[in-house]
């Protein structure tokens, strides 16, 4: 099902992606999250739907996310920002399209209203974490684990407990990803736009607090605005039942544009 392609960003960068092209299409655009990759379940899922109603689809892995290029560690908000916006310039072109950012690709999302906004015709968060890097990380983290941030630069983190039998992340996190976050808020800029706009939340989302999505939804002034919590859902909301009522919400956002 999955043809991944690599787009040519630079002498040094390329970006892997997968697409279902359309010339004159309404396109949806998937941004995944932290360290996360295209080989899963919502970007598999989210293709099969556009293939199926014949529509444009796209998603990539950030520099240093997958298989793309780049080093993790050098990469932030900044630069992968850039990278949508690269990528939806060369493969979406003048398309309108249907956003979908899980977790971080939520704030990601957030951050190409700037540039596409009379493109952009709805918008879906699942698990959506915009600041989180601020808000979730440095704010919580012990003076210990600060104070190595800031002396060697960078500190693995883990996170979730295997006596409780959840499961473990280990995230390389480093200060300058810190730092880019701040320049980086977006939950103080309100989006007049008149669109479409679903958050999805899991319950018993362990990793982002269910708050962060009301809050994406407090910027849109003027949008058809819904906020979806899902029972006993965790933060990737990657089981069939969720992923079917988010294509159903999507099936909706592509019924109203039609």
């Amino acid at each position: 099902m999955k043809k991944f392609k690599y787009l040519k960003i630079s002498k040094t960068k390329k970006l892997r992606y997968i697409d279902n092209y359309y010339k004159k299409k309404l396109y949806i655009v998937f941004l995944p999250g932290f360290m996360s990759d295209i080989d899963g379940e919502k970007p598999t899922a989210f293709k099969k739907y556009a293939v199926r109603k014949k529509l444009g689809f796209l998603a990539l892995e950030y520099s240093g996310h997958g298989r793309s290029s780049g080093e993790f560690t050098k990469g932030n908000i900044s630069e992968w920002s850039s990278d949508t916006k690269k990528i939806i310039k060369k493969i979406v072109k003048k398309n309108n399209f249907i956003l979908i950012g899980s977790s971080m690709g939520a704030w990601i999302s957030l951050k190409q209203f700037k540039f596409f906004h009379k493109q952009i015709k709805g918008f879906i968060g699942i698990g959506s974490a915009p600041e989180f890097l601020e808000r979730l990380m440095w704010n919580k983290f012990s003076k210990k684990i600060k104070k190595e941030i800031k002396e060697k630069g960078i500190s693995i983190i883990k996170h979730g407990d295997s006596k409780l039998k959840q499961k473990q992340y280990e995230y390389p996190v480093t200060y300058q990803l810190i730092k880019d976050g701040r320049k980086n808020k977006v939950l103080s800029k309100k989006i007049n736009l008149k669109i479409n706009v679903t958050m999805f939340h899991g319950q018993k989302d362990e990793v982002v607090p269910v708050s962060f999505s009301k809050k994406i939804l407090f910027l849109f002034t003027k949008a058809k605005k819904r906020m979806v919590i899902i029972k006993n859902g965790d933060h990737s909301l990657s089981q069939k039942k969720n992923l079917n009522k988010i294509l159903r919400e999507l099936d909706s956002f592509r019924n109203s544009f039609f």
